[in-house]
């Protein structure tokens, strides 16, 4: 996905903290506890509140000056790795860099108020701050101010940063007003005026909705959201925090060689989001790509904190790898070899792996604590992987049909299940390219699963016949993906029946190829028969493939589409429309936290051209294409709320009289059931917090930047989309609600569902392989294959999960090595952190 959250009022308690910490692929986004009943304050002129950045507190009245006051600010400094102190050394003492310290931030402060005689922004009251103290990593800076009879309540303060590099600002704190302290939260970076002029503006801690703002701070209000925009030319610099659009145009590389050239992701011929600009030229060879650049620009406050760098950085990876790959290489035989036994795969958590020793094993205790567990004291190391909770304690319970049903509703991707509501089943593919289109699970072969228990007609009529359904989303590139050297795919159905104890009973897969060459369409339908060996395996092996296809669409769709992808554009509007001092920014801000630092790590080495996403999912080079067709048919923002995408998929219909306004069509489904209770929880909250700043709808239709961020969303985030009629508008306190509280699920609840879970479900791989390698052996054999296969049917199991590659401990993926010894693979781990 942290800790910033929206929080707590005065002494609310939370009930509980439902999201763990975010893991690497991940959004950071803040868990978001539940808390009880609390409703904001009526608006009154004399409190102001401020919530989403850290605890909401009712804050004190504006302190306004009717006689001179001395005042004295504080400024905290956050000695960062990163930062101005890099060159210098923590260990330096700090009083001794006069030359440096001389002069350190130029703060000016800002009045509320316009003078009432000349009807102009009051000059404002500069001063210099000094070092004043050092405790741990944060540094104090003191200066003092005269602030003159009739100047006003403090509304921002200027920073003019006259170091070399950028600083960390905590904090501004300003005392000795009548009526208590000025607090500026900053939490933010301060240029160096040698990068950029401009002073950094910090508005004080009180919220304002955009016609609410006091008249002297309108102008300044309007030059921050200027700056934050930027003029959308030239490449972006590391301290910029500019926001702009760009096409997924950076995704391969041609002038490499035309194998890694990838299609642009944004347009008419195929429809994606988009991401934040950087900039940089385009490549020698095709003139709409990007090229690469050693620095990855994202706008600086999107950057990791430092502690996050530490844990989680390209930098921080890459010296991982960099000290544990030649140990592993040293037993590497053939990258394409497989597992000879499956009780292989089960020693590299029972018995590890030897290793030559690492030179630096305390690093990679540190950075690594779940990936290294274990090291021997002197002599080669250890490496022992974690077992993952599903099979500890039943090794077997991934071969099993329960746990493929089971894991459907409450495994790693509970968002594809849906009810079958028409029968039979058809393809809305054309069948002029892709083959007839009826499906082969049939009323007769229903009969001969289940047809003792209830008809067909029966179980629709009683919403017990559920899908996962595979087969238009993936069949137009089955063909393309077959040319691909160690991939294949199918189209795929898989079909359940709801048993009278609520579990699910699978029922049929159906595997299909489209016609290709000269060879017409392929589809076959598997069943769990226990009454021959053979079938007993295809079963099995059809279970495979449909794991793989499940894991694909999990990871491009469910997680990095929803959660990552569409996400981004929301971040992009919200900075360039809504000032740091909008209510709504202060909401949103804390569940967008790393999302695009992430993505933009994902394009430089998950989803880029032989990247790790396409080295092992199935669908190779055309998984981010794939991404785009779900995209393109599937992605609506009004079913992104979950209400709405359980009942889309027929999970639930509406009923005022049950708990959440749903009823579930399966009562035991846990996704839903605690989705639900969270759903809830961040409703409730978000009402109040937006009716207590728009009491009246018309001041919702009337903030000219919450309507400017809504359409910006929607006209250039989602530039492909922008004239779908279902895009909610903003007109009520109850549309701004809904669009507010679906925001903040995707982020937050949806994101947990489909991430957190990824080691537990993922970490044992043949339980959820994501590529598959060989092909069913009913489908075109010859006949010595179908004789290995009648002799040896697991050798087939096996190979159809193994997962070729590269050791990589950053994406929480599999791939599979050919060890020198005994142990023969070594599986990608995902590092929570």
């Amino acid at each position: 996905m942290i800790s910033s959250q929206i929080q707590k009022l005065n002494s609310t308690e939370p009930l509980s903290s439902l999201l763990p910490k975010p893991s690497i692929l991940s959004h950071g986004n803040p868990s978001l506890p539940i808390y009880k009943q609390q409703h904001l304050p009526k608006r009154q002129a004399n409190f102001r509140i401020r919530a989403a950045l850290g605890n909401a507190k009712v804050l004190s009245k504006p302190s306004t000056t009717e006689t001179a006051v001395k005042v004295n600010a504080t400024v905290t400094v956050k000695v960062t790795i990163g930062g101005i102190f890099s060159n210098i050394g923590l260990t330096i003492p700090l009083d001794e860099l006069t030359e440096v310290f001389g002069k350190s931030f130029l703060l000016e402060l800002v009045s509320s108020q316009l003078d009432p005689n000349t009807g102009l922004e009051k000059e404002t009251i500069k001063a210099y701050a000094h070092k004043a103290s050092q405790k741990d990593d944060e540094v104090k800076y003191e200066t003092k101010f005269t602030v003159p009879a009739g100047f006003g309540a403090v509304g921002a303060v200027l920073v003019e940063n006259q170091h070399h590099k950028e600083i960390f600002l905590k904090d501004i704190v300003l005392e000795g007003f009548p009526n208590g302290p000025v607090n500026v939260e900053c939490d933010s970076w301060a240029h160096s005026k040698y990068d950029d002029s401009k002073k950094r503006i910090f508005f004080a801690n009180k919220s304002y909705i955009t016609s609410e703002t006091p008249d002297g701070l309108k102008r300044l209000r309007e030059q921050e959201l200027e700056d934050i925009r930027g003029n959308g030319e030239g490449e972006r610099k590391s301290h910029e925090r500019i926001y702009d659009y760009d096409t997924y145009n950076d995704l391969g590389f041609p002038d490499i060689s035309s194998k890694l050239a990838r299609p642009v992701l944004g347009g008419k011929e195929r429809p994606y989001p988009r991401r934040c600009r950087t900039g940089r030229p385009r490549t020698r060879k095709d003139p709409s790509s990007e090229s690469k650049s050693l620095i990855n620009y994202v706008p600086r406050d999107e950057v990791f904190s430092e502690v996050k760098q530490i844990t989680f950085s390209a930098k921080t990876l890459k010296s991982v790898l960099n000290a544990l790959l030649p140990s592993i290489e040293s037993v590497f035989e053939d990258p394409k070899l497989g597992f000879p036994y499956f009780n292989a795969i089960d020693s590299l958590f029972d018995e590890g792996v030897t290793l030559p020793k690492p030179k630096n094993t305390g690093f990679l205790r540190t950075v690594l604590p779940r990936l290294v567990k274990t090291f021997r004291e002197g002599g080669d190391e250890l490496l022992l992987f974690d077992t993952p909770d599903m099979i500890d304690r039943d090794k077997f319970s991934w071969f099993k049909d329960e746990e493929f049903s089971r894991q459907t509703l409450a495994g790693l991707n509970p968002f594809s299940i849906q009810l079958v509501t028409e029968w039979p089943l058809t393809s809305k593919l054309d069948p002029e390219i892709y083959g007839p289109p009826e499906s082969m699970i049939t009323t007769e072969l229903w009969e001969k699963e289940i047809g003792g228990i209830m008809t067909v007609e029966e179980a629709m009529k009683q919403k017990r016949i559920f899908m996962l359904d595979y087969h238009d989303l993936y069949l137009p590139y089955v063909n393309k993906v077959r040319e691909l050297e160690g991939t294949t795919l199918y189209g795929s159905r898989t079909l359940f029946f709801l048993m009278e104890n609520g579990t699910l009973r699978p029922l049929a897969i159906e595997l299909t190829r489209p016609p290709s060459g000269d060879k017409p369409q392929w589809k076959q339908v598997f069943t769990p028969s226990c009454s021959d060996a053979t079938g007993c395996w295809l079963w099995r092996l059809a279970k495979a493939h449909v794991c793989a296809h499940d894991s694909g669409y999990h990871q491009l769709v469910i997680h990095w589409l929803r959660t990552h992808c569409c996400a981004e554009p929301y971040i992009i509007a919200a900075n360039r429309q809504l000032s740091a001092m909008h209510p709504i920014n202060r909401l949103l801000r804390p569940h967008f936290r790393y999302t695009m630092e992430i993505n933009a790590l994902a394009r430089e080495s998950l989803i880029n051209a032989a990247g790790i996403i396409e080295t092992t999912f199935s669908p190779g080079k055309y998984c981010m294409e794939l991404s785009s067709v779900a995209y393109d048919k599937l992605w609506r923002f009004d079913t992104e709320a979950l209400p709405a995408d359980l009942i889309r998929r027929g999970m639930a219909v509406e009923d005022p009289t049950a708990r959440h306004g749903l009823k579930l069509t399966i009562e035991d489904y846990p996704f839903a059931n605690d989705g639900l209770v969270l759903w809830d929880a961040i409703k409730e909250w978000v009402g109040d917090y937006v009716k207590h700043y728009y009491p009246e709808a018309s001041m919702v239709e009337s903030d000219k930047e919450l309507q400017a961020w809504w359409t910006e969303v929607r006209a250039k985030g989602h530039e492909d989309k922008k004239d779908e009629p279902w895009w909610p508008v903003l007109k009520t306190q109850e549309n701004l609600v809904h669009v507010l509280t679906t925001i903040i699920w995707v982020t937050s609840g949806h994101h947990a569902a489909v991430n957190f879970g990824q080691y537990m479900y993922g970490g044992y791989f043949p339980n959820r392989p994501t590529i598959a390698r060989t092909n069913m052996p009913t489908e075109s054999p010859s006949d010595e294959e179908w004789k290995l296969f009648l002799k040896k049917p697991e050798l087939s199991l096996r190979a159809a999960k193994l997962l070729e590659g590269k050791y990589d401990s950053v994406s929480g993926w599999h791939t599979g090595i050919k060890l020198k010894q005994r142990i023969p693979q070594i599986p990608k781990r995902q590092i929570s952190i």
